[in-house]
């Protein structure tokens, strides 16, 4: 039964087939052939069930929201107001470019949008100011990639819909975990600026810096409206993702005036071609998660694997390890649907709790979009940037250290996670 779902997955995806193909093809084959008796139209509805799931209508409206302040001109104030801040210390442009990929993940909650919308202005500061093209594109696609761990991040939501844990609470306890990824980041920056001897940019007075807050204190309301506003009690992860699209339209369209009444429809078009690839995969791996349960795979793996009574630090570092080697050659929302349902019932029975789990996971997502042959960031940072890719994949060693201590610490410092819940 494993050799023919995991065969046919291997197979249609060698055929390059779309992933989709290989996530409903391989459990429909099993329950022909391994479950005769069992009706062939319950597929149909866990096809529907997968994307049931009232948390899923926060993914369109934050993709939406994203789509209209990339559109505006957010992106660049919130470059103008962190520049101005540190863009004169070593290594000012590098931390500038973290720290706004930062801000931004607060915002999109999309590796790969945050790439887009800080990649295309700042990789022409960085080579202006005398970074190689390399360690350009190296410090932007892993910066990237705190955008899964900042609220809101798709990832979670994802996690959080096959695993019915709170989507609050993770939005919440990946803030820490960002913030040191973002830290180390900097630290790195500040040395290799120094190594390198990169120039040093002339200081923003504090009159300048009061103009760059003024022109961003619109885009920071973001992240004070999804984490306060959450953590707060006001309202749902759901309602603050409602509430952030009339937020963005409001700023954009009536404050900055960056956007017109015709720009909508190009939005709203490309809002629904994001949300229908993130819904058509969802929907595919709830059909593959049903039948490997069904099954009792997950059980005949874990123990092969884990063994009788695993600790809880075992079961982490066996999670790390399955989602670093999927993430890799399969898109990061498809292995947190099919590993999941997987790892998450035996880690509840050793204890872990599911919101550390939870982080565990998504910053294995968050690494895996950087991490080759497949890192779906890689690949963005080829198309928009058009470079080899050789060349991109060349700055991703460091940060790849750096993204493995974090785990470290995230495994073993539970806390971090867990100290704002």
């Amino acid at each position: 039964m494993v050799a023919l779902l995991l065969g046919t997955m291997f197979l249609c995806l060698a055929l390059n087939f779309p992933m989709i193909v290989a996530m409903v093809v391989a459990p429909l084959l099993v329950m022909i052939f391994y479950m005769p008796s069992m009706d062939i139209m319950l597929s149909v509805q866990q096809l529907i069930a997968g994307v049931n799931a009232q948390v899923l209508l926060s993914v369109p409206m934050f993709i939406l929201a994203a789509d209209i302040m990339s559109t505006g001109h957010s992106t660049n104030r919130l470059l103008d107001f962190v520049e101005a801040f540190v863009g004169h210390i070593r290594g000012g442009m590098a931390i500038t470019t973290a720290a706004a990929c930062t801000l931004f993940g607060a915002i999109s909650g999309s590796t790969q949008a945050t790439v887009v919308a800080i990649g295309k202005p700042m990789r022409g500061r960085l080579l202006q100011l005398g970074y190689p093209d390399s360690a350009s594109s190296g410090l932007i696609i892993n910066s990237a990639i705190i955008a899964l761990l900042i609220p809101p991040s798709i990832s979670m939501i994802m996690y959080a819909v096959v695993t019915g844990a709170s989507v609050g609470d993770l939005f919440i306890a990946g803030v820490g975990p960002g913030i040191l990824m973002f830290l180390l980041f900097a630290v790195y920056s500040y040395f290799y600026a120094r190594k390198a001897n990169i120039p040093l940019q002339e200081k923003v007075n504090w009159a300048g810096r009061a103009k760059a807050l003024k022109k961003a204190i619109g885009p920071l309301g973001f992240p004070i409206i999804i984490f306060v506003g959450i953590y707060g009690g006001f309202f749902s992860p759901t309602e603050s993702a409602a509430i952030a699209v009339l937020y963005a339209f409001i700023l954009e369209f009536f404050i900055f005036k960056t956007i017109k009444l015709k720009d909508i429809k190009r939005i709203a078009l490309s809002t629904a071609v994001s949300t229908s690839i993130v819904f058509i995969l969802v929907a595919g791996g709830q059909l593959f998660s049903w039948v490997i349960s069904f099954a009792k795979i997950p059980q005949m793996m874990t123990n092969a694997v884990l063994g009788a009574n695993p600790s809880a630090t075992r079961i982490l570092v066996t999670v790390t390890l399955f989602f670093f080697i999927a993430g890799m050659f399969v898109d990061s929302l498809v292995a947190i649907i099919i590993l999941s349902p997987i790892f998450y019932p035996i880690a509840m029975l050793a204890g872990i709790d599911p919101i550390h789990l939870g982080i565990v996971i998504t910053l294995q997502a968050a690494i895996a979009s950087v991490s080759p042959p497949f890192g779906c960031n890689i690949f963005t940072a080829c198309a928009i940037f058009n470079r080899p890719y050789l060349d991109i994949v060349k700055g991703i060693p460091p940060y790849l250290i750096m993204l493995l201590l974090t785990t470290i610490i995230v495994i073993f410092v539970p806390e971090l996670s867990l100290f704002l819940l």
